[in-house]
Order: structure tokens, then C-alpha cells, then sequence
């Protein structure tokens, strides 16, 4: 056992070596644990605290929105229309003359004609003979009238000498104004032959395009048959846009209108030139018939949409992303006085790059929230925010 000694005051005091290391260990484990008590109590502590400062939840908060007021603006009043396409004057050219079998066709479709050129011959070998025959008809009705005048012209020569008579003269007259007679009418019949042989040759009307060849030769045509070709007078097309019975009573003849064929991108600027008087009692629609220049693009048969200008007018214009719609229509959303999401049902007219013009519905002074309309309800408190516009 090992002892050593220690002065307390003025005494030597003898201590045990192994008691004083016991000892030494008990104050560690002692102080050892008094600090975790002191570091879990510090932690208590503040948990604690930051949990009776921190206050209850608040409810959720309102949504920041970003409206505008649009006010009026000037806005084009448009009618949209569909409707196909066509020659403005479509002329259909068929035999005129008496028929017979086509020798040559000398256009296809899409050649530019002008008034009075053949588009097809019709073989005419037996009218050809025909009019030399009357022609020949005319020399001798002409000789004939010649010598009827010879002979009176020799009988008033010996009326004088009283070789002839005032009655052969007379008669004489007689037969030379019959043989005249007979020349006018030979060269009235030749005249009407060559007429004749020349409307076998089927002509153009009038200046244009041609759109369409029914015809080929060898081809046997006659008088009031089929319909051998179509024209488009000077080359002229046009929309004939079926509109609403609502919308044509806005329209005129003069209104600008913009066609767009359906396969395009292109736009062909028209005009109105006749408004259908009446309406079609069945699809209470009317025709709106837009005259378009001529363009490759443009062709007779086909579809295509119009945007017709029908005057101008003021109107509230919003974003498109402020219009929502629905099966119960189009609507937009609006802030009121406290500060709570409305509904406004509101008829859209014109949508073009500048907005969408609302023609009823709102006035314009409205707080009109312009996005994340889907994303609100009725009677949701939000927090608006005006947009800035320059």
C-alpha cells in the first residue's frame, strides 16, 4: 500500500495513494455528468424558447395577381367567313354552229385566251364545197344581171329608130332589175354559208383564262350539247363566303376583306362586290361575294377562309391570356373592390396581334386579372397588382 504525505496548515498529513486516485475518478464521472446535464438543459431551454416566441401559423396567404384596366380602343369590327372559291364571271363555251366531229384543239387549261380565238376547229369539208358552190352561184347570177343590162341598154338605143317597143323596154327593165335580184340574193346565201362554216370554229367569248377542256379530237359535238370548255372572264376570282344572317346585315359592297386558301399561308386582299339579298332558310346563312385578282393560289373549286372588315368601332382589348372559356362560354376573371375574384361571362369579337376585342361584358374600368385565370376561383382573395403599360 503506498501512502504520501500532504502538509495541510501547519500539520503533515499522511494520505492514501489509491483512495486519492478513487477519489480523483468519482469528481470526473461527477463533473463529466453534470455537464451533459447542463448541455441537455441548455438545449431544452432553447427549443423551448423558440417555440413560445415562434407565433401560431397564419392562414394561407393571398395570391399576388397582376391586372389591368384596358379602358376603350379603336378596334376594326371583322366577320370571319369560309366559303370555296371561283371564276367571278365563269363563261361556259359550247358548239354555237351546227356540229360535226372536231379535227383540233388548240388550248388546255390554265392558257390565257383573248376575245375571239379558236379554242377548237370542227372538221368542214362539205360546208367548204358548199360555199364554193353558192360562190359560184353569185358569178353566174352576176353575169346574168350583166347581160340583162346589155340588152336593155341595146333596146333603148333602137327605141328611138321605133325598132322597139315602150313595152320591150319595159320588160326589158323588168328582167334586168330581176337578174340584179338574184345576184343579192346568191351573195346573201354565200355570205350566210361562210358565216355558217365559220361557227364551227368554237371561239372565246371574251378575253381569259381557261379553266376547263372537255373536248378531244375526233370528238363528234352538236348544237346545245355539253358545255367544252369554261372561261374565267379576264382571269377574275372570288370568294363566295357564307355568312351568319347576323354578320351580312353589317356588310356592304366596298368592304375590304383578306382570303386565305386553305393550304396557304399566303393572304389575297379582296373587296366585297355583291351581298346576297337573300338567306338560305335552311342554314340561315347568305353569300358575301369577294372578287380576288388573279393568283396560281386561286383555284376555282376550293376552299378557303375570309377575314372581312366591316367597319370600326371602340372596344375594351385585352391579352389572350386574360380570357378564359368553357362550355358555358367565354369569361374573364375580375378583382372587385374587396380585393375578392369575380367572374364576368363577355362575347368576344376581333382577336388579332394587338389582343382580344371583348364587344360586350366588361367597359373597360374593370381590375382585369391577365394570367393564371385556371388557377383561381369565384370569391378567392387575392392580392392585385396593376400592370404597367407604357
Amino acid at each position: 500500500m503506498n501512502y504520501e504525505t500532504q502538509l495541510v496548515g501547519d500539520s503533515m498529513v499522511v494520505i492514501d495513494e489509491d483512495e486519492a486516485r478513487r477519489r480523483r475518478k468519482r469528481l470526473l464521472l461527477i463533473g463529466g455528468g453534470v455537464a451533459v446535464l447542463l448541455v441537455a438543459a441548455a438545449a431544452w431551454i432553447s427549443m423551448r424558447g423558440d417555440t413560445a416566441a415562434a407565433p401560431a401559423a397564419p392562414a394561407a396567404q393571398a395570391p399576388v395577381v397582376t391586372v389591368i384596366r384596358p379602358g376603350q380602343s379603336v378596334v376594326a369590327r371583322t366577320v370571319t367567313a369560309t366559303g370555296s372559291l371561283a371564276a367571278r364571271i365563269d363563261m361556259p363555251v359550247g358548239v354555237v354552229g351546227e356540229g360535226g366531229m372536231v379535227s383540233r384543239v388548240l388550248v388546255q387549261p390554265g392558257d390565257w385566251v383573248r376575245a375571239g380565238q379558236p379554242l377548237a376547229i370542227i372538221e368542214r369539208s362539205v360546208q367548204v364545197e358548199q360555199v364554193r358552190s353558192l360562190a359560184a352561184q353569185v358569178e353566174v347570177a352576176r353575169a346574168d344581171a350583166k347581160l340583162a343590162q346589155a340588152q336593155l341598154d341595146r333596146a333603148k338605143a333602137l327605141v328611138g329608130r321605133g325598132f322597139i317597143s315602150a313595152a320591150d323596154i319595159d320588160q326589158r327593165t323588168a328582167t334586168r332589175d330581176a337578174a340584179a335580184a338574184r345576184v343579192n340574193v346568191a351573195a346573201a346565201q354565200l355570205a350566210e354559208q361562210r358565216a355558217r362554216t365559220g361557227r364551227l370554229d368554237i371561239r372565246a367569248p371574251a378575253s381569259g383564262l381557261v379553266l376547263t377542256r372537255a373536248v378531244e379530237p375526233g370528238q363528234i359535238v352538236q348544237a346545245g350539247g355539253a358545255v367544252l370548255f369554261r372561261l374565267a372572264k379576264d382571269g377574275e376570282m372570288e370568294l363566295q363566303a357564307q355568312v351568319a344572317e347576323g354578320d351580312l346585315a353589317t356588310l356592304r359592297p366596298g368592304n375590304s376583306a383578306m382570303v386565305t386558301p386553305i393550304g396557304h399561308s399566303d393572304q389575297f386582299a379582296g373587296r366585297i362586290w355583291q351581298v346576297s339579298p337573300v338567306v338560305d332558310p335552311q342554314t340561315r346563312q347568305g353569300i358575301a361575294r369577294i372578287a380576288i385578282p388573279y393568283n396560281p393560289a386561286i383555284r376555282p373549286g376550293g376552299f378557303a377562309s375570309a377575314t372581312i372588315t366591316s367597319g370600326s368601332g371602340s372596344a375594351p382589348l385585352l391579352p389572350e391570356s386574360a380570357v378564359q372559356s368553357d362550355p358555358k362560354g367565354s369569361y374573364v376573371y375580375i378583382v372587385n373592390a374587396k380585393n375578392q375574384v369575380e367572374r364576368r361571362n363577355v362575347t368576344v369579337g376581333q382577336v388579332s396581334d394587338a389582343g382580344v376585342a371583348v364587344t360586350s361584358g366588361i367597359d373597360g374600368a374593370e381590375s382585369i386579372v391577365t394570367s393564371a385565370g385556371a388557377f383561381l376561383a369565384p370569391g378567392q382573395k387575392v392580392k392585385p397588382e396593376l400592370l404597367k403599360t407604357r
